[in-house]
């Protein structure tokens, strides 16, 4: 009984005791974060790769503003099943006269190339309570720009770009998205640490052609710099 009860008595002298000595007590009113990123669009088995940058201002130590900015480029396939009901129904018209005379097991598809734009301003919740991690989440609101370069590689790849695009194999969209992310932050220095976060976005790139819309990650992870007045009190 006796352990028993000093057990006790030292898990709340922990719970009280060690969080106060453990919370940060220098925190930047500026944060800037650049960084490796990258992007994954599961429904067009598509992956992007680029560079993440942040800029917020702490407005109290649980609080931020700022924006962000991404850039990602990236390649994947386009396949009938990804076409919405219009587009299918014109791409089996099409197809039609030519289906008799393709190879067996002609697969149809269309390689193509992407650059994709993010942006996004908004607030941000931070939990300081460890003095070598922050924890934070944010919601995801912004928009998305994305230029498709299409690579086709047969006749019947051409003529299928051309029916969908046009004269040209570019093509391009922006669209505004929702989500939510977060992550953490490692402290290694009071005017620095390293950053993880992810964000899942929902967008409707290219809904003239395209069947839904998309689910998209993004992950980065890279040094943060903080500096200016300190805002602890």
């Amino acid at each position: 009984m006796r352990l028993y009860k000093t057990l006790i008595c030292l898990a709340v002298l922990f719970v009280i005791v060690i969080p106060a000595v453990a919370q940060q007590d220098y925190v930047a009113r500026f944060d800037a974060y650049g960084s490796y990123s990258f992007l994954s669009t599961s429904k067009l088995n598509l992956f992007e790769r680029g560079f993440h940058g942040q800029f917020g201002v702490n407005w109290k130590t649980w609080a931020a503003i700022g924006g962000d900015f991404s850039v990602f480029t990236g390649h994947s396939s386009l396949f009938p099943f990804m076409l919405n009901n219009e587009k299918k129904t014109a791409l089996a018209t099409a197809m039609a006269p030519i289906a008799p005379y393709l190879p067996p097991g002609y697969k149809l598809y269309v390689p193509y190339d992407v650059t994709t734009y993010t942006f996004t301003v908004g607030p941000q919740i931070n939990v300081r309570k460890l003095k070598w991690a922050t924890f934070f989440i944010h919601p995801s609101l912004g928009g998305m720009h994305q230029d498709t370069t299409t690579k086709p590689q047969d006749m019947v790849q051409k003529g299928i770009v051309a029916g969908l695009l046009g004269s040209s194999p570019k093509t391009s969209d922006t669209v505004l998205f929702y989500g939510f992310g977060g992550g953490l932050e490692l402290n290694v220095h009071k005017h620095m640490s390293i950053r993880m976060t992810s964000d899942f976005v929902h967008t409707g790139l290219y809904s003239d052609m395209l069947a839904g819309g998309e689910n998209n990650v993004r992950f980065s992870i890279g040094p943060a710099f903080h500096f200016g007045k300190n805002i602890v009190k």
